[in-house]
């Protein structure tokens, strides 16, 4: 298999970052975690975090930035992010009451056009599934794939293997479909709860087949493989300790 980078989505330590965000960077260093993906920048300055990513050596893969964010700061979203040299900013979530076929129709055309700018600004766009985006389809096909469709020269994908599978859909059918177009892979795991709900787990604990998703990404041209779990059972440190474990027994031992 080919080498992709291990990163940590840092949503999953939203807690420890809001209590100590230069103590959990440095501690997901001292894991072995090589990038991170900010859902926030802890009220750092750029030139704080850039210096504070030189010290711990961790790269900083690209961030999660609100919808909001993208339609109010974008420059200052893009300005910051080649400054700690980041390289994608990706959208990771709709709000429930912007999910009818008309609001879809409205965002889709939004991303497109931010997506021209962020890559005329040298940035990659993408945008992170859940499972709602397989629950609504335009011209006959999902938004998931309207949305990748709409330009697949700029609008890069970031699947969540972990929501596809949730949403009933085939994780590895997916990432092969999205070939060449598919840099960032959050790896994930999770179960159903008594009520069909999602409980997120440690990574080879849960129903997402993982060795047969990393094959895939491989193949399919992914650049990072980010880690993630939306809520832990274990203190969170703990969890992505366990799962950063399993990517080196499953993965990084083979490359």
């Amino acid at each position: 298999m080919r080498k992709m980078g291990i990163g940590l989505q840092l949503f999953t330590l939203r807690n420890e970052t809001a209590a100590d965000f230069a103590g959990t960077l440095r501690k997901v260093a001292e894991l072995g975690y090589e990038g991170v993906e900010f859902a926030g920048y802890g009220g750092l300055s750029a030139e704080e975090l850039k210096a504070l990513l030189e010290e711990t050596g961790l790269k900083a893969i690209g961030a999660h930035v609100s919808l909001d964010n993208l339609r109010n700061n974008l420059q200052g979203e893009i300005d910051y992010l080649k400054t700690i040299g980041a390289g994608y900013i990706a959208c990771p979530w709709v709000s429930p009451e912007e999910r009818t076929l008309e609001d879809w129709k409205k965002n889709i055309a939004f991303w497109k056009e931010t997506a021209a700018e962020v890559t005329k600004q040298g940035l990659v766009f993408g945008y992170h599934n859940h499972e709602f985006e397989f629950q609504e389809s335009i011209d006959g096909q999902f938004v998931f794939d309207a949305i990748y469709a709409a330009d697949p020269a700029n609008i890069k994908v970031e699947m969540d293997v972990c929501w596809v599978k949730f949403a009933g859909q085939d994780p590895i059918a997916y990432i092969n479909k999205y070939a060449g177009n598919l840099p960032l892979l959050h790896l994930k795991d999770f179960r159903k709860d008594e009520e069909g709900g999602m409980i997120t787990l440690e990574l080879g604990q849960g129903e997402v087949d993982l060795p047969a998703v990393v094959a895939a990404a491989s193949e399919a041209g992914v650049q990072w493989l980010i880690v993630e779990q939306d809520n832990c059972q274990n203190p969170p440190l703990e969890s992505v300790a366990n799962s950063l474990n399993w990517v080196k027994q499953n993965y990084l031992a083979l490359v």
